[in-house]
């Protein structure tokens, strides 16, 4: 059993172990991390137009894995971390999918919400969750989808600054009023410093991040 704060990640690209790491570092020095990383649960998903039951079964096997060694486990990929979050039940740990707090706070900032996705894997998960959102704050939300599809192939070729571009290009492109925009990727985040419009941008790591700190101390405070 985990008695110390333990945060389990896992990832479906290499970049987001260090943009964690430094986020979970900035919040609370000295937090042990673990870190999982597996780019063919994203692929699959993208493939297979979802986490079918082979993909699902991989996932629960990372997800079992730091479930081991970590007081709570955050999935940082969009696509596929709504499946990681249903898992929580039977691996006995919390489990935080990455935009849950970010879409948490994008009903509490307005009822018309920009959404920014690269993939449209990514796409329905993300509306999914943030009409659930709204309707456990007792709202309704009104949604305006932007897919950067051309964004994408700038991230898999590892150029961030193009991919980052696009991205805040794609959220400029909003020009119906909307309260609040999400960037619906972790990868995503870098691109709120590079966004014009005057409308607040929401990115997913860093609300991520302090929610699994609350929850990994409580549990060690218990």
């Amino acid at each position: 059993m985990v008695t110390a704060a333990v945060i389990g990640f896992l990832h479906t690209a290499e970049v987001h172990r260090e943009t964690f790491t430094r986020l979970l570092d900035d919040m609370a020095p000295g937090t042990e991390s673990v870190h999982v990383v597996d780019p063919s649960l994203l692929a699959d998903a993208q493939a297979r137009g979802g986490v079918d039951a082979e993909t699902e079964a991989r996932l629960g096997d990372h997800m079992g894995a730091l479930a081991t060694t970590s007081s709570v486990v955050v999935c940082t990929c969009s696509t596929i971390s709504g499946a990681a979050e249903s898992l929580a039940g039977e691996l006995g740990v919390p489990v935080i999918r990455v935009d849950r707090p970010m879409a948490e706070r994008a009903i509490e900032l307005g009822a018309r919400i920009g959404v920014v996705a690269a993939l449209e894997s990514t796409l329905g998960p993300t509306t999914e969750l943030l009409r659930e959102c709204a309707v456990a704050q007792n709202g309704n939300v009104e949604l305006v989808e932007i897919v950067c599809a051309d964004a994408w192939s700038h991230f898999e070729s590892g150029d961030m600054d193009a991919y980052l571009d696009a991205v805040a290009t794609a959220a400029d492109a909003i020009t119906v009023p909307v309260d609040v925009i999400v960037l619906a990727q972790a990868s995503m985040a870098g691109a709120a410093a590079r966004v014009k419009t005057p409308t607040p941008i929401l990115s997913s790591p860093r609300l991520a991040v302090e929610a699994a700190v609350r929850v990994a101390n409580a549990l060690a405070s218990e």
